[in-house]
């Protein structure tokens, strides 16, 4: 918890750093503007308070790995499910994904989201949830990716936030074919 404590500390430092002007700039989440990502973590932060406050005595049917799924394609924004609110609408489609949920597992999945959303921010940014990130992406994805990639480009290239480089594809072998993985 003191991870989840941490990227969030780090991640709102960061945006109140942003100049104005940067808010009107794509962010590195496909078809979003920084503007779109801000307002998407203020709404995930008002879903953690509220889901933090409404405990469930029920089972837990996923944990920080588990809550994530790799998707197919990855967004293009040109779909208007894409929209910000609509998608996280639908996300919440299913209330079984945030109630039963361990307090834990719910900030750890919230470390790996703020993560990489502190990485798709303008600058040179080094959230502190980097190494966990890493690896919980290297388990959702069952996984492991070369130990020559610092965290931040296991991190950029995994979700497809950067495409690899042509020494960085030949690291990978077998695995630069499954890339991105699109969590979601």
């Amino acid at each position: 918890m003191d991870l989840f404590s941490r990227s969030w500390t780090a991640l709102r430092k960061t945006v109140a750093a942003l100049p104005d002007e940067d808010f009107a700039k794509p962010s590195g989440c496909r078809g979003w503007l920084v503007r779109d990502l801000v307002c998407h973590l203020v709404i995930d932060a008002q879903d953690v308070l509220i889901t933090l406050v409404t405990p469930s005595e029920a089972e837990p049917t996923a944990d920080a790995i588990t809550y994530w799924k790799v998707a197919e394609t990855p967004p293009t924004g040109d779909d208007p499910l894409d929209a910000l609110i609509v998608r996280l609408a639908a996300a919440y489609e299913d209330p079984a994904l945030l109630k039963v949920l361990t307090a834990g597992d719910y900030l750890s999945a919230y470390v790996l989201e703020w993560t990489l959303h502190h990485l798709d921010l303008p600058g040179e940014v080094r959230p502190p949830g980097l190494a966990h990130t890493r690896e919980m992406l290297e388990k959702i994805a069952g996984a492991a990716f070369p130990a020559s990639f610092t965290d931040t480009d296991v991190l950029l290239v995994g979700t497809g936030r950067r495409a690899p480089t042509e020494a960085e594809t030949a690291a990978l072998g077998d695995l630069a074919a499954r890339l991105p993985f699109v969590l979601g």
